[in-house]
Parts: structure tokens; sequence; C-alpha cells
């Protein structure tokens, strides 16, 4: 499988906890962005992709022509003939129903709001522009615009936030029969608003963790599958586009910031629309090309987050050889013996007690 991702660095206002490269309130520079990113496609024309994926930033800010436009012309440079998952991530405050109609009619299929919340406070405090109610509605014209596949993002650990109002948010999603949603932990990061001046009243590490075990539990209890650390599923409605990643899967990336995964060459764009849009892919960054061990250890980690399905390490040897394997092997067994993964014939997982403690025993895990 092979996934195309779009980012599109556009958004209305930088949210207190955000690192990703983004620009706000810049509608000037839309037009000139979808005509990099076709020069960007061009160089990689008539690649075959299974999923695609348009996330941001705010992608909705293309509008609905633009939207339409940019789905149209890559159809041009690339075969998509055989996408079966096409997602656009939204935001509830540009949402709209001619939008979600042009995304149905540009042959989009899954939808991914960023809800955060649905306590008013936790998202006045996050630096979130919607409120809740915005969120639910986003939602409901989802469902009204024929949207089968919707998935929603919640922030774990905002400031002022407990088990109760988290416990809410989950609730009321719930009760709106979304088939995905992720869950994802507040990350503090340096150079934002939240890295400068940390809120007094963010959850520590250990409330975090609690907040996040009673999440697991009740969305378990509500038949969603807990199929990776930060995601959770009705069966059958997995994210494909990320489970491609999580295989190990070729992926292309367009748009500055962008990371492709192709040919055993793993690079990266520019985080800057100014040179990206004078020289569209032009600028590469993190260019490196993969050896055998250390494409089947990197595999061996992203398949751990499988928390359901794992690491089949039968798979892996057959691919790479037991030459290369063999030493991964013997790190995968001295976690089995230190309790920090589980066993069953030949495939290792994460127990569910260590998926939000995993990246020092997924870092264990490449150690050669």
């Amino acid at each position: 499988m092979r996934g195309l991702y779009i980012h599109v660095p556009f958004c209305v206002k930088k949210c207190a906890y955000c690192d990703f490269y983004s620009l706000p309130d810049r509608p000037d520079l839309v037009e000139p962005y979808i005509n990099a990113v076709f020069k960007e496609a061009t160089h990689h024309a008539g690649l075959s992709f299974q999923t695609v994926y348009l996330g941001g930033g705010t992608p909705g800010l293309l509008g609905a022509q633009g939207l339409s436009r940019l789905i149209r012309g890559l159809r041009d440079i690339f075969d998509l003939s055989r996408v079966s998952e096409a997602t656009l991530e939204v935001n509830p405050d540009s949402t709209s129903r001619t939008l979600l109609e042009a995304a149905r009619m540009a042959g989009i299929n899954r939808i991914s709001i960023g809800v955060q919340s649905l306590v008013d406070f936790e998202l006045k405090k996050a630096g979130r522009i919607h409120t809740a109610e915005q969120a639910i509605q986003s939602i409901l014209m989802a469902k009204k615009a024929g949207f089968q596949s919707i998935s929603c993002d919640v922030m774990l650990g905002l400031p002022g936030q407990n088990a109760a109002t988290l416990i809410s948010t989950l609730k009321k999603l719930l009760d709106l029969e979304i088939q995905h949603l992720s869950l994802y932990c507040l990350s503090i990061e340096p150079d934002t608003p939240f890295g400068l001046r940390p809120p007094f009243d963010i959850p520590s590490d250990d409330e975090q963790a609690e907040l996040y075990l009673g999440a697991c539990e009740m969305l378990q209890q509500e038949g969603f599958v807990h199929y990776e650390i930060s995601n959770f599923a009705i069966p059958g409605c997995e994210c494909l586009h990320n489970l491609n990643y999580w295989r190990g899967g070729e992926y292309l990336g367009l748009g500055p910031a962008a990371a492709s995964h192709l040919g055993g060459k793993r690079f990266k764009n520019r985080a800057d629309l100014e040179s990206y849009l004078t020289n569209p892919g032009g600028f590469i960054e993190d260019e490196e090309i993969l050896e055998t061990g250390q494409k089947a250890a990197e595999e061996a980690i992203l398949r751990l987050r499988l928390l359901r399905e794992g690491l089949d390490i039968g798979e892996l040897t057959r691919r790479f050889g037991d030459d290369v394997i063999h030493s991964l092997r013997l790190r995968l067994d001295d976690l089995v013996e230190k309790e920090l993964l589980i066993r069953s014939g030949s495939v290792y997982r994460l127990p569910d007690q260590c998926a939000l403690v995993s990246n020092p025993i997924l870092a264990k895990v490449l150690e050669s």
C-alpha cells in the first residue's frame, strides 16, 4: 500500500500548544500554494496511491473551490483510481455545508474533525477558537453531507481538565455515533505559548495517565477497539492511511514540512512556505537512505504501536533475513523477560498498561 499526504499550512489562529508548521491568516497564498503542490507532484507523476490524507494546518481553509481544484489536479498527475480512503481534516470553526459537499463530490469519503474538547472553558484555555456547540454542529453537518466515516480528535491533559470533563466530552461524541476517535496527550513544546508560559492547572503526568486509562476503559466498553496507542475505532473503521504508516508502508508527502518514505529513502520538505512557493519540492531536509537493519528496527517499533496486531517477527524475518533480524529478536526477548513486552508465538505486543509509557520501551528496540 502507498499513501499520499498533502500538508496544508494554513490556519485561522495558532493554538497555544501547537508546534505544527502553519501560517495564520494568509488567504492570499492559497492559490499559489495549490499551484506549487501541482509542480511538486509532477516530480512523482504516475505514482499510484491507495489512500489520500489532507492534513495541516486547516485544509478546510482552501475553501470549496480550492479543495475541488486541488483534488482534480492531483487526479490528473497521479493514479488515484484505487483509492479506498480519502480523508480531509477540518476544524469546527471553518467547517461549512458547502465545503463538505464539495469534499464529497471530489471523492473525499472520510472526515477528521479537530474537536479536542466539548467543554468550552477547556477550549478557551487551549487557545481554540471554536465552541463546543460548533464542534457538535460540524459532526452533524458531516453526517448530513453523507459521510459515514467520521473521526474526532480529543486532547487529554488540557488545562483545567479532569475525569468528569473528559468523560463528558467522550460521551457526547459517542452519542453522535462517530466511528473513530484519536486521543492525544497534550505535549508542551518549547516555542509555543504553553511552552513559554505553562498554565498552572495542566494535569500532572500521573493525572494524565489516570485520564488516559479511564478513557481507554470507557471506549472499549462502548465497543471501540484500541487498535493503536492513541487511536480507537469501531471494528472495520480503522484509519487505513495511518495503518500504512505503522506497517512501514510507503508514502509521499506534498507541501512544506511534509515527509515522505519512498524506495527505501526518507526525506522531508523544508518547513518554509515562501521557499516552497519558489521551488516546490526543491528544498529537501533530513534525507536518508535506510539501511536494511535500520529499516527493520524502525518497522518493528511502528508495528508495536498497533496494540492488537503487534509485530510478527516471522514476517520480518522472511522479508529481511535471519541475519538482520537476529539481534532485533534478542532485544525483543529481553524486553519480554522484563515484562515490557508480551509474546504469543512469533508475535510481540505492548501490554496495555505500557501503552502510555511506550517511548522508552520502543527506544530500546532501536538500540544496536
